[in-house]
């Protein structure tokens, strides 16, 4: 679960991020695209994707929609506010992926040791 929840990671994050989508989603740059897509509508964009693939990979896992979903959420919530953070430049790009790591990190901490009880 955990190798699935990173590699979804790195899908969302590198393979199937636009560069649009990458620039955008920052609320103080000059790309004009952002004059008809405001930047958090992209970063909101960017977060739903991946928390759904979260929600995916959980699911497929354990078989249990509400946790999937649960966790869906948290990741949207979570990715979006880290993101925001790397785009206000309160840290780099290092510090941001290995915040987004440990947040999978975490999900699967919580399932694993049986903190959040997986019923299907």
């Amino acid at each position: 679960m955990l190798f699935f929840l990173i590699a979804g990671h790195a899908l969302m994050d590198f393979a199937l991020q636009s560069d649009a989508m990458a620039v955008c989603k920052c609320r103080r740059t000059d790309n004009p695209i952002q004059k008809s897509v405001p930047w958090f509508y992209w970063l909101t964009a960017h977060a739903l994707l991946h928390g759904a693939a979260v929600g995916v990979v959980l699911h497929w896992t354990t078989n249990n929609w509400d946790l999937a979903l649960g966790f869906a959420l948290a990741e949207t919530v979570v990715h979006w506010f880290i993101d925001w953070g790397k785009c206000e430049r309160l840290y780099n790009i290092h510090v941001d992926q290995g915040l987004h790591v440990g947040c999978k990190v975490l999900w699967w901490s919580l399932i694993a040791f049986e903190v959040v009880k997986v019923t299907a």
